[in-house]
């Protein structure tokens, strides 16, 4: 740990504070394996609320944890990752449809059963906020601007003219989304789960 981080942990509260120094160390620990130093030589900058980030030459990251587990993505290109339980419940997915999803996602959602429509909901809100960590936009303003294509593999912001590769995969109890600039990124992504 820097003395940064440990500076930072200070201010958080003491589960906060455990939370926060053990997902630093965890970082470092995998990204000093995919550049063959040591993890306190990995020049990461991740103050508590904010993205991830290394210095230039060293790669992208995005960062992203639900209850039980943790989920690094990094990439040579600008890249956004989401970690949810597959088996999570989503009671009220017809009002998260109308107030998060484009009018065309809406059309294809409509016409789904209970556990697909869990399902498209899950993972289009994963890809959703992927690309938002990509965008390094903002969850509040941006969730509704990203349409996720009918075939899950591409999102566009409607508002921005942005446009994004994006992928799914289930990985034990977790789905993972993941997004990058073009879909030739999607091979050289390195993900680390704990």
């Amino acid at each position: 740990m820097t003395g940064r981080e440990q500076g930072w942990a200070a201010g958080l509260s003491p589960t906060r504070s455990s939370q926060f120094l053990a997902s630093r160390s965890w970082m470092r620990s995998c990204l000093a394996t995919k550049h063959g130093v040591q993890p306190l030589q990995v020049p990461l900058e991740a103050p508590p609320g904010a993205p991830p980030q290394l210095s230039l030459g060293w790669g992208y990251l995005s960062l992203s944890h639900c209850a039980d587990a943790c989920l690094l993505g990094w990439s040579q290109q600008p890249i956004g990752v989401d970690l949810e339980r597959s088996d999570r419940a989503i009671p009220s997915a017809l009002a998260l449809i109308h107030r998060f999803y484009t009018q065309s996602e809406q059309i294809q959602l409509m016409s789904l059963q209970t556990e697909q429509l869990r399902r498209q909901v899950l993972d289009r809100w994963l890809l959703k906020e992927a690309a938002i960590k990509w965008q390094r936009g903002s969850l509040a303003q941006d969730l509704r601007s990203w349409e996720v294509n009918s075939t899950l593999d591409s999102a566009r912001h409607l508002g921005l003219n942005l446009q994004v590769a994006a992928q799914l995969r289930s990985v034990e109890k977790w789905r993972l989304g993941i997004v990058v600039g073009e879909k030739k990124n999607l091979q050289d992504c390195l993900l680390c789960l704990a």
